[in-house]
């Protein structure tokens, strides 16, 4: 049985709204008999656009987490309020029903990750139904990845078989495994949600001129083992990302030409650091 399952990739996600607004156009003052009434105009954001911003400045980056309802196999919501109030399609699918769920809240209590709200003019709880009334009508894609700009969202209709090999060809992740609800959405670039990174600059002084130090090599190793290793880029800036936070004794090894190797010790990392810039003389 092949089941719908949406892809979302972190990285190219820039935060532009397009797939809340489309759900707004598509729901606002618009029911869907047995899938979902109107969506209010204000309070609901069925795909939700959490923000983690990671350093400090000069050096920062965001990243950007949509987060829909994760249309799980283990819906908590249908343990909560019964497979008659809220269905799991055979096509993966969850949806409240508009008139048998009505002044059930614990539906909206039991979701681990927030994406079911309260419609309080029509006392129902409600959330993101994958746009089913397209799909059921031959639509290719929900709303929200039709009109992804950056082709962040991505929808896929596989089998388990299949599924698998796409999540591992794809290093392809499920959100807060510790919930055990076997979701259907899955995120490619988790990591920039739950890593940190270790970034800084490398210079060379030549006579009175400093320049950028590009293609200087740096390592980063971790009691005598390298972890990771790269090249300052045109701006003598390096960047290590996807580091687990919590880790100690790292060590910093830049060289640079013909130049003395520098070292830097780190004796733990629990959040996203800049170090001292290096300068080569």
């Amino acid at each position: 049985m092949k089941k719908w399952n949406l892809i979302i990739d972190i990285e190219k996600c820039e935060d532009c709204n397009n797939c809340f607004l489309a759900c707004k156009d598509e729901h606002v003052d618009n029911e869907w008999p047995d899938v979902t009434n109107s969506q209010p105009r204000h309070g609901h954001r069925w795909m939700n656009i959490m923000r983690k911003e990671r350093g400090k400045f000069p050096l920062i980056d965001v990243a950007y987490r949509p987060t829909p309802c994760m249309h799980c196999d283990d819906a908590p919501c249908i343990a909560a309020a019964g497979p008659d109030k809220v269905l799991k399609r055979d096509d993966g699918i969850v949806l409240i029903h508009p008139q048998k769920a009505k002044g059930d809240k614990s539906i909206l209590k039991s979701c681990p990750y927030g994406a079911v709200f309260w419609n309080e003019e029509v006392n129902v709880a409600q959330k993101c139904t994958f746009c089913a009334h397209l799909l059921d009508t031959g639509w290719k894609k929900p709303r929200c990845v039709q009109v992804c700009p950056t082709g962040a969202l991505n929808i896929v209709k596989a089998d388990e078989t299949e599924m698998k090999k796409l999540i591992k060809s794809r290093n392809l992740e499920t959100f807060s495994l510790e919930h055990k609800t076997s979701p259907r959405v899955y995120y490619k670039n988790l990591h920039l949600f739950h890593t940190c990174f270790i970034a800084g600059s490398v210079a060379v002084q030549c006579e009175d001129i400093i320049d950028c130090a590009s293609g200087a090599a740096v390592i980063l190793r971790k009691e005598g083992a390298v972890l990771k290793e790269t090249l300052t880029d045109h701006f003598g800036d390096y960047k290590f990302d996807g580091i687990e936070p919590d880790q100690k004794n790292l060590h910093l090894e830049i060289s640079y030409k013909d130049f003395k190797i520098e070292t830097i010790s780190i004796d733990e990392i629990n959040k996203s650091i800049t170090l001292p810039d290096i300068v080569f003389a």
